[in-house]
């Protein structure tokens, strides 16, 4: 209970949940996030992807679900809403940018809540935008202030690897992290390791077949070339004998 003078108050409700629309090409692009950022970070880091995250403990009106965010400190959990008072502010938050989220003035009010949040880089992807499709805030002092790109990637302050649009092979323009900035060493998902590692060990197995057929082509081939050479060694004793015995008999 919350005590006003001598007046108790019932609790603050903090909702843990609010049943908005989602497109399925949107889900597809957060679930992406969270997957590889919880596959990267989920021993040093907790991830979270569209929970309520509450920064004003008196106020539980205002909030934000960012599509994923990343906290560093502990390790992953699983958690309803996040509450800054308990477990600090994010460190780094995505938003994937909808069709509402693009009109200017929703986005400078989400804008807005995130410099009350906290957070330290924000980061904004936007598939529908393929000439723009990525923008970066940093918090400085007291404002999130627009990072100015010169390039199509942009490098994360908070995460060891770049930001950068990636066309994925179902021809989605999607928002990947990659270790270096052309997108050659992306941070997988779990089901992406599991398919490399599963795709390294069939090459190596195709490797190790390909290594045996040529020493056993090798082998097959070296005692056909001493099969040869025996039989050229038998011909030419042979015809030594003949012609030894040939003197003999001329003698």
């Amino acid at each position: 209970m919350v005590m006003l003078g001598s007046e108790q108050l019932p609790p603050l409700h903090f909702p843990v949940s609010h049943k908005v629309g989602e497109g399925t090409r949107h889900l597809r692009l957060r679930t992406l996030v969270y997957l590889f950022l919880k596959h990267a970070f989920e021993d040093i880091a907790c991830i979270g992807s569209d929970q309520f995250v509450y920064w004003d403990p008196t106020n539980p009106k205002v909030c934000l679900a960012p599509d994923a965010f990343i906290r560093f400190g502990n390790k992953n959990e699983d958690f309803d809403c996040w509450k800054v008072w308990e477990r600090g502010a994010p460190q780094v938050a995505v938003e994937i940018i909808s069709d509402t989220d693009a009109r200017e003035s929703i986005w400078d009010d989400k804008l807005d809540r995130y410099r009350r949040l906290g957070v330290s880089e924000l980061v904004w992807f936007n598939y529908q935008t393929p000439e723009r499709p990525l923008r970066i805030w940093d918090f400085a002092g007291d404002e999130l202030l627009e990072r100015r790109l010169f390039e199509p990637w942009a490098q994360s302050r908070h995460l060891d690897g770049y930001w950068l649009p990636f066309e994925a092979e179902n021809g989605d323009l999607c928002l990947r992290l990659s270790r270096d900035p052309r997108g050659r060493q992306l941070f997988p998902t779990a089901e992406e390791q599991y398919a490399r590692e599963r795709s390294a060990e069939a090459e190596g197995r195709r490797a190790a077949e390909r290594a045996l057929h040529e020493a056993e082509t090798r082998q097959r081939e070296a005692e056909t070339r001493q099969r040869e050479a025996d039989a050229r060694q038998r011909e030419a004793e042979r015809r030594i004998a003949e012609l030894e015995a040939e003197l003999r008999r001329r003698s």
